[in-house]
């Protein structure tokens, strides 16, 4: 399905796609038309940034625009097509394929043999389509029939086959800032031909800060909520609208979180609120976590990330932290929202506050010593006392295992032993001096010590 409408028929006079009547909704009204009224992302389409240049000069290859919803990927894409008078098509990955591809590419090349006109194509969540569909398009890129946009929340190394990567060039769009929205308000109050400035509305400071601020940096949410504004509210006796904090809290009364539960932002925030804990702020742990449960996130999978905290982070420094995410989660899931957050802010806050230790990483310099160079044999005095009984009766052998010091018959039940393979020197764990685990090794060293002085 398309998102926009298509072009006239003929040679003659085209009607431009996005470009709409007054009965449509302001947000589509106000869209930008020119590089020169895009709000936003000036550190690639500010005046002198290269997206900026590319269009000036109308020298444009295939691009792939990624970052949050409603950052402008979709507007910046059309204005680019109007810059350099180009047809614009639209494919939305989740709905389209390989088969209306192939009816744009024909239309593409009877535009550029009739008139030498590009073809934009504008894919939008392309990070939705799969191998052989993105491989699909390289022909077309290579042939330059269709130059191509493509839009995707997700990060496009992850998400793009490499070839179609090579073919195009990446540029990072960023949420827009409650400034930009705030210009976007400001442009829509004053502009008579397509905005709301053919009538006498007054908006207060505040209505417009808070039409901004829940918004939530998508500028569509806050000019659709200013439109419902004016269109609910009646003129008083001047003729004029008034529009104050209420009426704006009524038109939008819930703050947009920006956020993606499966995408980029996904990773982004929970990495935020391990970093936090790993860095004992449990305020800045708080935010996060809330962040992502109010943006949609499983409340389950931040638990699995706080138990892997508990041993990763926090570990011998502290052993009942592991315990307490087990009770929390535990407690979660017999309860439920909303009296679950108690146990999550109980479970984040233990943690962020809880002393520091990452000794556990030791298992992964094992791992690797094993991978490496593989596991040696079994020292005989740790081999299985049953296995060796029998194998030294048979052989008419001393039982190696007679040679193992049982630690239970010495002093602190420690005695000092060999436990690794011949030529193994383990020197993985290192160990943290904080909380519980500075107190076990330091008990463990004045062991050794007593044993070696005595």
């Amino acid at each position: 399905m398309d998102l926009f409408n298509e072009e006239s028929a003929g040679s003659g006079g085209k009607k431009r796609q996005f470009e709409t009547g007054g009965d449509a909704p302001l947000a589509t009204r106000m869209r930008p038309r020119s590089i020169e009224e895009f709000v936003g992302q000036d550190h690639i389409a500010g005046e002198g940034k290269m997206l900026h240049r590319m269009i000036k000069s109308g020298v444009m290859g295939s691009l792939v625009f990624y970052g949050p919803p409603s950052s402008g990927k979709t507007t910046l894409a059309y204005v680019i097509s109007r810059e350099i008078n180009a047809q614009f098509e639209t494919i939305n990955a989740v709905m389209d394929g390989v088969k209306k591809l192939k009816k744009i590419v024909s239309k593409a090349e009877q535009l550029r043999k009739a008139n030498n006109r590009k073809t934009i194509l504008f894919v939008d969540e392309i990070h939705r389509w799969n191998k052989a569909q993105q491989d699909a398009l390289l022909p077309h890129l290579e042939s330059g029939i269709i130059t191509l946009i493509g839009a995707t929340t997700e990060n496009p190394f992850y998400s793009l086959v490499g070839p179609l990567l090579s073919r195009c060039q990446l540029f990072e769009l960023y949420p827009m800032t409650h400034e930009q929205v705030r210009t976007m308000i400001d442009r829509s109050l004053k502009d008579a031909d397509r905005g709301l400035g053919d009538r006498d509305i007054e908006v207060d400071e505040d209505a417009q800060n808070h039409l901004a601020e829940y918004a939530g940096g998508d500028i569509r949410n806050a000019l659709n909520a200013l439109e419902v504004a004016v269109l609910s509210s009646e003129p008083d006796e001047d003729g004029t609208i008034h529009i104050d904090l209420e009426i704006a809290k009524e038109c939008i009364q819930r703050r947009n979180v920006r956020y993606d539960a499966t995408g980029d932002e996904h990773y982004h925030y929970a990495s935020a609120m391990i970093k936090s804990m790993r860095g004992s702020d449990p305020d800045a742990a708080l935010y996060w976590m809330v962040a992502m449960l109010e943006g949609g996130d499983d409340p389950l999978f931040i638990f699995r990330r706080l138990l892997i905290f508990a041993s990763e982070d926090v570990g011998l420094a502290d052993p009942h932290a592991l315990q307490t995410v087990n009770a929390a989660q535990d407690a979660f899931e017999r309860t439920g929202m909303p009296e679950g957050l108690y146990f999550l802010a109980h479970a984040v806050l233990y943690l962020a506050m809880s002393p520091k230790s990452n000794s556990t990483t030791a298992v992964f310099k094992v791992r690797s010593e094993i991978k490496k160079r593989g596991t040696g044999p079994v020292p005989a005095h740790l081999r299985d006392k049953t296995a060796n009984e029998m194998s030294a009766r048979y052989r008419g052998e001393e039982n190696p295992s007679d040679d193992y010091e049982y630690p239970h018959n010495h002093p602190h039940h420690w005695v000092p032993q060999k436990y690794l393979p011949e030529g193994v020197d383990g020197r993985w764990y290192e160990p943290g001096e904080e909380g519980r685990e500075g107190k076990l090794w330091e008990r463990l060293q004045q062991i050794k010590q007593q044993f070696r002085d005595s």
